[in-house]
């Protein structure tokens, strides 16, 4: 295993992320929405770097099963809280890699939930990937195409627990 992105660089670049929400969102609250599995390790460091109030839920989508690459098909595996209706949501994702999966989530929210705002926080993203750009406002780190674990990312729902992000070579 390589070590692409190690403990000390994400914990000081999801202090960065967290003090830049507070600065955007000062005197408001955020909801965090949590795209599950792989969001939930970087959503949880974030949520404890916001000093303003803020709120937390989850979704669950798929694009890939237990497969390395997209199926080319997102799964809406759980529905979306209601309760985020009207309120300052900033999506919470572990990667945006084809950004398929994003892509339709936003829609699906700026479309359907009347948000006061909605933004989005990625860990990670692979530039060369991207095949249906979406903006992240709020990004860990910017990688090359390697298929990474760690910290909340997976290889069929292993290697979640890695305290940092790595890659075979």
């Amino acid at each position: 295993m390589n070590i692409l992105i190690d403990q000390k660089q994400i914990q000081n670049r999801v202090k960065e992320l967290g003090q830049k929400i507070n600065e955007d969102f000062k005197n408001q609250e955020v909801h965090l929405l949590c795209v599950l599995r792989g969001g939930f390790i970087f959503c949880a460091d974030l949520m404890r770097e916001i000093t303003i109030p803020v709120e937390v839920s989850f979704v669950t989508l798929s694009s890939y099963g237990d497969s390395k690459e997209s199926s080319g098909t997102v799964k809406l595996k759980s529905q979306i809280p209601e309760e985020i209706k009207g309120k300052n949501v900033i999506v919470v994702e572990d990667i945006v890699d084809t950004g398929l999966t994003l892509y339709v989530l936003l829609e699906l929210l700026k479309n359907e939930f009347e948000l006061k705002s909605c933004k989005l926080a990625s860990l990670l993203i692979k530039p060369s990937k991207v095949l249906h750009p979406v903006e992240v406002d709020y990004l860990g780190f910017s990688i090359d195409n390697h298929f990474v674990v760690g910290y909340g990312l997976d290889n069929a729902q292993k290697l979640r627990n890695l305290p940092y992000i790595g890659y075979f070579s």
